[in-house]
């Protein structure tokens, strides 16, 4: 096994077909995307040569920056509501509960769901006639709450956050339980004879040991948000006014409505290299809580 290790033909021979397979499906289009950006295209006729035209265009788009800043709250919802719920959660099932299985499963059943389906059923939620909030808040005599949840400037935003946070709590609270799970025995027993309380047992000994995990789950939650179209787009199509507009879904626009693949390939490319940034703070930030 060493010497295949120290061997850079074997290596090469081994990694050789899952770097094709990354150019191919990931680099490939990337470059394209990029060489589309700098174009005056509509998709069919010969695209022009405009340069960077279509970025200076995006920086001055103010719909942009707004769907910019949508997708930047749902971001921060996610770190700050979602993962703390799918902590709490997990903290709980390592604790050991009654049916600690059953709740496991029970949590993470909408992880498995289609998207599409969960925006259908969240649709019949806020529906403002016979949705099940609107029904609840008039049986509670709260009727005026009811309200046009996903027709309205003033909550559609947040209606279609809630649904999108609540649909991943169970894949986070899972990613922390098997991580906490993989401890060992060992130094859990050497917290407990010392006299650790469960809460000590969490904040000092099991998180502490799944700071990796923590810092997955942080990256994985942010690059989510910033590229979520699916959920929004069956929900209210950015709409209302372009109430509840995210990039992702002004790029399916750009290159399905309007065909102006270059200005798209633009938003597509800002995607990226916001992705990366994040993902890139978050490593320097956990990198120095890690140091500390």
């Amino acid at each position: 096994m060493e010497r295949a290790l120290r061997d850079k033909k074997a290596i090469l021979f081994f990694v050789l077909p899952a770097l094709i397979w990354f150019v191919a499906i990931a680099l490939l289009p990337v470059l394209q995307s990029v060489r589309y950006s700098l174009l005056k295209w509509d998709g069919i006729t010969q695209g022009k040569y405009v340069g960077l035209a279509n970025y200076t265009e995006l920086l001055g788009d103010g719909l942009f920056w707004n769907a910019l800043w949508h997708s930047l709250i749902l971001a921060g919802a996610s770190v700050f509501i979602q993962l703390p719920i799918s902590m709490l959660l997990a903290m709980i099932l390592v604790n050991g509960v009654k049916g600690e299985t059953l709740y496991r499963n029970i949590f993470f059943v909408p992880v498995i769901i289609s998207s599409s389906v969960i925006a259908n059923l969240w649709m019949k939620v806020y529906h403002p006639s016979y949705g099940l909030l609107n029904t609840l808040l008039g049986n509670l005599g709260l009727t005026a709450w009811q309200h046009e949840w996903l027709g309205s400037t003033d909550s559609a935003l947040i209606a279609c956050f809630v649904p999108m946070v609540w649909q991943y709590i169970g894949y986070h609270m899972l990613l922390y339980y098997s991580s906490a799970k993989a401890i060992s025995e060992d130094i859990l027993e050497a917290a407990r004879v010392d006299g650790a309380n469960k809460r000590q047992m969490v904040f000092s000994i099991i998180i502490p040991q799944i700071v990796p995990m923590i810092k997955a789950s942080v990256i994985f939650a942010i690059i989510g948000s910033l590229k979520s179209f699916d959920m929004i787009q069956i929900l209210t199509k950015g709409g209302p006014v372009h109430a509840s507009e995210v990039p992702s879904l002004m790029m399916y626009i750009n290159i399905f409505t309007t065909r102006r693949y270059g200005y798209a390939s633009a938003i597509a490319i800002f995607i990226i290299v916001e992705c990366l940034v994040f993902t890139l703070l978050v490593q320097r930030v956990f990198g120095r809580w890690q140091n500390d």
